[in-house]
């Protein structure tokens, strides 16, 4: 059995001590952290066990979150059981049916299934951020977009101005800072919003900031493990504007925030690959290019696109495992 799939040390007497005694084990997901996942089952009872070991993770800000999430009339896993010293969490199994599958099964869905996100979110909009949470701030969002120029510029063979780049980033951020910040999911995309009976069930929050509510749209209609093509985005970005009176200045943090985000995913995909060694996530590369040359293309992000295009030739824009020739 590979590792990846062995349950965690100490699951079955946590297990016990919560009333799963011989439940079987068995492998769900993993994901691009050290977190797993494994399907408990007993009976007719199913759980979902998450395996967030330490000193790499902390499932308490999932814990908080979820709860958080929940008193407000989301669909957030209930927590059944925690350890939380050994990063073990018994939660919620919300099955199997994804958004994302259920676009492949039934793409006349499509539009269905993505009014229903934008209506998620109109909704979380409601509420103010949760306390606590760090500002997502200029220099969060500085140091995320710098993952591109650390990790894929040498990947590719590439000495960039990196100061230059900053610069950049400093003339534009500014349209992605909000005074009255909400709660950002962060990862609110289709593989992460499961069909249930009360709606569309959340998962993988755990990264939450206090920032602009247009991220959440950049994740979910911008998605880098699948294609939204223009249309729906165009489509979603008006509904989600006619039910929230946003105006053109959102338009243009959507879309700083968009550069800014994909501009990470390039990063962290190529990290995955050349830290984690990871080899799946490169292959998403091209994808995420797209969305953020369609972002560039928007005269906010002005100072940022002169830089891609004195510093990154097109020729380089894509899958850094390839271009690395491995």
């Amino acid at each position: 059995m590979a590792t990846d799939m062995i349950p965690p040390a100490g699951a079955a007497v946590f297990l016990a001590a919560h009333g799963w005694a011989g439940a079987e084990i068995a492998p769900l997901a993993g994901d691009a952290s050290f977190r797993r996942y494994f399907r408990i089952t007993h009976g007719a009872r199913r759980a979902v066990l998450m395996d967030a070991p330490p000193p790499h993770e902390d499932p308490r800000p999932f814990i908080t979150i979820a709860r958080w999430l929940s008193e407000r009339g989301f669909a957030a896993p209930v927590i059944l059981a925690a350890d939380e010293a050994n990063g073990l969490v018994l939660i919620e199994d919300f099955g199997d049916d994804r958004m994302r599958e259920a676009i492949e099964t039934d793409p006349d869905a499509t539009m269905a299934l993505y009014a229903s996100a934008i209506d998620l979110l109109v909704a979380l909009r409601g509420h103010e951020a949760m306390l606590g949470l760090r500002p997502y701030d200029r220099t969060e969002l500085q140091r995320e977009a710098g993952l591109l120029v650390d990790w894929y510029c040498p990947a590719v063979g590439l000495e960039v101005d990196a100061a230059g780049y900053r610069a950049a980033w400093d003339a534009v951020l500014e349209r992605a800072l909000v005074e009255k910040p909400v709660t950002v999911l962060r990862d609110y995309h289709a593989e992460n919003l499961m069909l249930i009976p009360a709606g569309l069930g959340l998962l993988d929050f755990q990264d939450a900031l206090a920032g602009h509510p247009a991220y959440d749209l950049v994740s979910l209609l911008q998605d880098a493990r699948r294609d939204v093509e223009p249309a729906i985005e165009e489509a979603m970005l008006a509904r989600y504007r006619a039910a929230t009176g946003e105006g053109e200045a959102f338009l243009d943090a959507y879309h700083v925030l968009g550069a800014q985000r994909n501009a990470k995913i390039i990063g962290i995909f190529t990290r995955l690959w050349k830290r984690d060694g990871k080899p799946r996530y490169p292959t998403m590369c091209p994808r995420v290019w797209s969305y953020l040359e369609r972002d560039l293309s928007y005269p906010v992000l002005g100072p940022v696109a002169a830089w891609f295009d004195a510093n990154i030739p097109p020729e380089l824009r894509g899958d850094p495992m390839m271009l690395a020739g491995q």
